[in-house]
């Protein structure tokens, strides 16, 4: 045979997830409702390949322990102490209150209390891989409500790493087995003084050795040491923790992923595994996706959609209702509740334990899966709303904004109309203004169009290929054009519309390369500056203005 069943099931998982995934990403919904399909498809309860189901749970430990490290290597303790106001109160209301309608649920499943907690905490984490997803596409990271929603996720996790290693031993209790109390106190007691030794461990041995060993190995300057040093550290101590510990993999892995974000090689390393990490998420919502039975969507309708309605309708209510409280606006708290309103990776996991420790019932974790599924499903939509909500918002605020903004001055003539008001176009304008050069500025990002109204630059928003918005800068009685938008072909349409509006006037642009350069002359620009080339003209000019050089001849060496 020239297969092994480990490289069938990479073969099978990775290639059912590019498709997919793919056919996901086409409908405009998340991929991981195709890597869960994938899944379905390759398991046990859907004709066709079948994928081993030894090696599919330690290819989804692998995953599991990678992307713990991923979210210990971006967690900042900063960050949520930024937000700890609203996001550390909030995150523990909404999972307690998302906990008891599992539980509630789960009673009126006729499940044990024990089972009832379990699934509840299944439905009250979000995914961090869907949220973090969704407001990078809309560049909302940076802002104060992607702050929140990222605190807000890291305490959910911080709670869902703690509930992982503490289930353990509470097993017995929660199966409602009884048994002596003084046997599960002494086993809580031992759980947590092994996790607080692994702790203290880390804290005291690992906070330092960690990231002496990486700033060593990046000292060699070796891509593929660096990368292995990674892996090795965020898999070694995974493992050393179950292993020595007790604790589990996960915690391990977080715990390696925090020391290392503590490194001014964070970054570098964040970037250098993120490619693994991935393929190896992939290969954890595949397997994922092989546990699911399809059938329960048929034989338990009511049961599911009641799940569903606690994953976005008790999440989203709850946070909405939180966010409100703590002063956020209305559409701040609905993108918020919107964020939060599916499960994923930390539920399925819990689920995947529950079952094991013959805590949670097999239906269960059905149930808790094709909940994930229609949440996940359902959020790019929930999403899509949201964002037309914000863009009628923001149009009616950039309208008011506009009217109220400082008019373009009656009368100017001379001016230099300055298209971007980025990095070049800030350094270009300060650099103007001081030998008096009148400015307009026309950018389209609303950020650059108040910061340059902060600056006391009149500046219209708009994009300038538009002729309407070039003809409120007055470009007719305008000496001259400066481009400093990076995009060549972009540039080309605006200078394009400049020559229509304004025949005469002089029009400076930048480009990358020679290419970007011949098209922006060929659309009408009188000058085009490639940066890279002044660059070397600059540092070349510094080079013979040295005495050594200087007259452009070469001194003969000094003699002793």
């Amino acid at each position: 045979m020239h297969h092994t069943s480990l490289i069938a099931i990479l073969v099978a998982g990775f290639g059912l997830a590019f498709i997919f995934g793919a056919v996901a990403h086409r409908l405009r919904m998340s991929p991981l409702v195709g890597y869960l399909v994938a899944g379905i498809i390759a398991g046990p309860f859907t004709p066709g390949f079948v994928g081993d189901p030894t090696l599919a749970p330690q290819l989804a430990e692998i995953g599991v322990m990678l992307l713990m490290f991923g979210v210990g290597l971006h967690f900042s303790l900063r960050d949520l102490l930024e937000v700890k106001s609203i996001a550390l109160p909030g995150a523990l209301v909404q999972i307690a209150f998302a906990t008891v309608l599992g539980w509630g649920l789960a009673r009126a499943f006729g499940w044990g209390d024990g089972a009832g907690v379990v699934f509840g905490l299944s439905l009250s984490v979000a995914s961090t891989v869907v949220v973090l997803r969704a407001l990078d596409e809309r560049r909302l990271l940076d802002t104060s409500n992607g702050r929140i929603a990222v605190g807000w996720l890291i305490v959910e996790d911080l709670v869902m790493v703690l509930v992982l290693v503490l289930l353990p031993a509470l097993a017995g209790m929660f199966k409602g087995e009884g048994g002596d109390r003084v046997e599960v106190l002494t086993a809580l007691i031992k759980t947590l003084f092994k996790v607080g030794a692994f702790i203290a461990v880390m804290l005291l041995v690992g906070r330092r050795v960690i990231p002496w060993i990486l700033e060593r190995v990046a000292a060699t300057g070796s891509r593929e040491l660096f990368t292995l040093c990674v892996l090795a550290i965020a898999l070694g101590v995974a493992f050393g923790s179950a292993e020595l510990f007790g604790v589990s993999f996960a915690l391990g892995a977080f715990f390696a992923g925090l020391l290392l974000n503590e490194s001014e090689f964070s970054h570098q390393a964040a970037s250098e595994t993120l490619p693994l990490r991935d393929a190896f998420a992939v290969l954890f919502f595949v397997s994922v996706g092989m546990l699911f039975d399809p059938m329960i969507l048929l034989e338990r309708p009511a049961e599911v959609l009641a799940t569903f309605a606690i994953i976005v309708g008790g999440n989203g209510l709850i946070t909405w209702t939180l966010a409100r409280m703590f002063g956020k606006s209305n559409s701040s708290a609905l993108l918020l509740a919107v964020s939060l309103s599916q499960i994923g990776e930390f539920s399925f996991i819990l689920a995947g334990l529950g079952v094991q420790l013959e805590i949670l019932p097999r239906t269960g974790q059905d149930l808790i899966l094709a909940g994930a599924l229609l949440s996940i499903v359902a959020n790019p939509l929930s999403m899509a709303w949201i964002d037309r909500r914000r863009a009628t918002e923001a149009r009616l605020l950039r309208e008011r904004t506009d009217a109220e903004a400082p008019p373009i001055p009656e009368g100017i003539t001379n001016h230099v109309l300055l298209i971007g008001y980025g990095r070049v176009g800030r350094e270009l304008a300060r650099v103007l203004r001081e030998h008096g050069v009148p400015l307009v500025v026309i950018d389209g990002e609303d950020l650059l169009v108040d910061r340059a109204r902060a600056d006391g630059l009149p500046a219209i928003r708009g994009n300038a290929v538009n002729e309407s918005v070039l003809r409120e800068a007055a470009p007719e009685r305008a000496h001259m054009a400066l481009l400093a938008i990076p995009n060549a072909l972009e540039a080309g349409e605006i200078i394009a519309t400049l020559r229509k509006v304004s025949p005469s006037m002089s029009i400076v642009a930048r480009g990358h390369s020679d290419r970007e350069v011949k098209h922006l002359l060929e659309h009408g620009a009188d000058a085009a500056v490639m940066a890279e080339r002044e660059l070397a003209h600059s540092i070349a000019e510094m080079v013979m203005a040295t005495p050594l050089y200087r007259g452009g001849r070469q001194l003969p060496p000094a003699t002793t």
